[in-house]
């Protein structure tokens, strides 16, 4: 059970009959019939119970307090940056910046688990201009290998990419009445930097009562790496028992080793209940070079649980894969992982 943060005991001194009132008038308000699910992480009856002593409660109340301590940092940053820069009194709306913590544990054949710390960042701030914004990341998507992209909760920090920091200026442009274009121009802030140019197009459809179908266009070019260019075409439906269906294909044209790498994946998606979403997937990556050809095969299953409020997540990834450099032997995983968000409108899903 994880300890109501903010809520404090009465003194003793409300045994007073003249507090009796103030003390039922409190109990009334704090009723579990009237706090959303997110308040409290345990069954309502249990609400009015004593907090035990555990390692679990004492560890869980200092992550509590982290947040409560750094978050408001955090979003005072954000809002500064957005009144700043923008010459607004006050912060402007839907701003995407974020700061996510974490850490992941793997576990493989013959090979024990071990906790590594994961950091991830996005300062989105609009300017003065509607249609401009200055966006600082901590990792650039385009120099990520497609393969990586598609199985990134199925590793840990030691086995990703290190792309550097990237700033970059964002232009918004509609499209007619429904093609949505951003251009970024920009530097990987890095010695010595690396300038960078990148576009995305985006579209969706609503083919009918059913089925949707969205389709995005990506074009780039980093000074070392050389332009590129993605094409992601995605579909999903509703189905029975709330199963959600998707299905996604990507190719991708890799410059620097002149080749197309692909991706497509089916996955289905069921919210449990409040707390608990889980995600099956099964996918094949391929390759263009020396020969069209599946480069692997995989399949996982993401349980991700919200263990408090809308900010502390757990995660267990159990994954196979099929890797053609490991003549398709059989790779198996599991990915346990916490997460803790401190600020932003990232999907928490």
């Amino acid at each position: 059970m994880i300890a109501l943060a903010g809520f404090q005991p009465l003194p003793a001194e409300a045994a007073d009959p003249a507090l009796q009132l103030r003390d039922v008038s409190v109990k009334h308000l704090l009723s579990p019939d009237r706090l959303p699910p997110s308040f409290f992480t345990f069954e309502p009856e249990e609400f009015w119970a004593e907090p035990r002593d555990s390692w679990w409660l004492n560890a869980s109340n200092w992550v509590i307090h982290q947040e409560r301590l750094h978050g408001p940092t955090v979003q005072t940053f954000g809002a500064w940056a957005d009144r700043t820069l923008s010459g607004s009194e006050t912060a402007l709306p839907n701003n995407e910046s974020y700061l996510r913590l974490g850490f992941a544990a793997e576990s493989e054949y013959s090979n024990l688990a071990r906790f590594e710390p994961e950091l991830r960042f996005r300062l989105d701030v609009p300017t003065a201009q509607e249609k401009l914004r200055v966006v600082v990341e901590s990792e650039s998507e385009e120099l990520i290998p497609l393969a990586e992209r598609e199985r990134d909760r199925q590793l840990t920090e030691p086995e990703r990419t290190d792309t550097d920091t990237t700033g970059a200026l964002r232009f918004f442009t509609d499209v007619g009445d429904a093609i949505n274009l951003s251009t970024d121009i920009g530097g990987r802030l890095r010695l010595p930097p690396e300038m960078f140019w990148r576009m995305k197009a985006r579209k969706g459809w609503t083919l009918d009562n059913q089925w949707a179908l969205n389709v995005q266009q990506r074009l780039y070019y980093y000074h070392t790496e050389g332009w590129g260019a993605r094409t992601w075409v995605g579909s999903n439906r509703a189905l029975d028992n709330g199963w959600h269906y998707y299905n996604s294909s990507e190719l991708e044209w890799v410059h620097r080793d002149r080749r197309f790498v692909m991706a497509h994946i089916h996955s289905v998606q069921k919210r449990l209940n409040t707390r608990s979403v889980i995600t099956p997937r099964i996918g094949v990556l391929g390759e263009s070079q020396p020969s069209w050809r599946p480069s692997s095969y995989f399949a996982d299953i993401t349980w991700r649980y919200r263990v408090y409020e809308d900010w502390l997540f757990a995660e267990l990834v159990p994954a196979l894969e099929y890797a053609r450099e490991e003549d398709f032997d059989d790779h198996a995983s599991l990915v346990f992982r916490v997460e803790m968000y401190f600020a932003g409108t990232i999907d928490r899903d």
